[in-house]
């Protein structure tokens, strides 16, 4: 975590026990094993939170991990451990992320990562982009993409579809409402 933060304390830190019990190490470990895998890099692939976080915090990696998917996507790659340039490279992350369609819900905020706010958004974000790589012919990761399944109906199987009768209207089979009295009867 960055030294210039105080400590969080009373609500704040409740909140920030929340946030920490989503995380799931066997889904770090997972990301982080494909990360290995994509990259090429020697990483320590242990899914512990202080592990995780100091694997990813400068950017760097995750910088090479988008270049591998389509080279380019990230121009310049600052090695430099300073804290904006190391911003910088999270939020050049993020745009490439973006760019190969991972939706804005499941990225994260660079403080996320570079304050260790909200390592789980960060795992989140690295499962979805695990899934988009499929599409560049790189190994992926998490449940397969659904893909699109359009269908073409004619005229005639339209019109026909007209007269069934869903199941989702019910059906009484014959019953009718003869007989039926509710609440008390007209006394004369």
């Amino acid at each position: 975590m960055s030294t210039n933060r105080a400590a969080k304390s009373g609500f704040a830190a409740e909140a920030q026990r929340k946030i920490n019990s989503k995380y799931s190490e066997e889904l770090a470990q997972e990301c982080l094993e494909w990360i290995k895998e994509v990259t090429g890099e020697n990483i320590n692939v242990s899914g512990d939170m202080d592990n995780f976080f100091e694997v990813l915090k400068d950017g760097v990696l995750l910088c090479k991990l988008v270049n591998c998917i389509q080279a380019g996507s990230v121009k310049r790659i600052n090695e430099s451990k300073m804290a904006f340039k190391c911003m910088e490279n999270i939020t050049g992350f993020l745009e490439a992320a973006k760019s190969f369609g991972v939706p804005n819900q499941e990225t994260f905020q660079t403080v996320d990562l570079w304050e260790r706010q909200n390592l789980n958004s960060v795992v989140i974000c690295l499962q979805s982009l695990g899934r988009k790589a499929d599409k560049y012919g790189l190994p992926s990761i998490g449940p397969k993409e659904a893909e699109k399944n359009t269908r073409q109906f004619s005229e005639e199987q339209m019109r026909a579809g007209q007269n069934v009768i869903s199941l989702q209207y019910g059906s009484n089979k014959g019953a009718t409402q003869s007989g039926i009295n509710f609440g008390n009867t007209r006394h004369m």
